[in-house]
């Protein structure tokens, strides 16, 4: 997969972010064997949430797609600092947070945001089982939170 996914990133127009520093005791991505394990990543840009809320309150389902793509793109920033973007041999599967207002319950909408930037960025190798959760907060008054298994070689 190697040089093909940095091909890729550049068609995009996406830039690896260097790793989000933890917000509290743990790292942001462990190898295992051949897995990596990404902590639950927030939609940081430049060390800041671009919004904050409940969706379906104060974030609209587009925008926290949005965010979700960006943390998507901060895991992916996790395992380039550790391993490579160039070892990953498959996503195995993502765990998306939605911080959802009472009544929401377009949570797989807003983690298709993760999901297809997966696929964009891996082909086939993108694909890869996963869980879409409303939950009343998360961490910061994030509106999104991304966690990501990850083969490699």
């Amino acid at each position: 997969m190697g040089s093909e996914v940095f091909a890729r990133l550049d068609e995009l127009g996406l830039t690896i972010p260097p790793v989000v520093p933890p917000v509290a005791a743990y790292v942001p991505a462990l190898r295992t064997g051949n897995y990596v394990y990404v902590s639950g990543q927030l939609p940081m840009i430049d060390g800041k949430l671009p919004a904050t809320g409940l969706v379906g309150e104060d974030v609209t389902p587009e925008q926290a797609k949005d965010l979700a793509r960006q943390a998507g793109l901060n895991a992916l920033g996790a395992v380039h600092a550790l391993v490579g973007l160039d070892t990953v041999v498959q996503v195995v599967k993502i765990v998306g947070f939605v911080a959802s207002a009472p009544g929401f319950t377009g949570q797989p909408g807003v983690v298709n945001g993760a999901s297809e930037l997966f696929g964009e960025v891996f082909g086939e190798a993108g694909k890869h089982a996963r869980s879409a959760v409303g939950v009343s907060a998360l961490p910061l008054n994030t509106p999104v939170e991304v966690e990501a298994i990850f083969e490699v070689a």
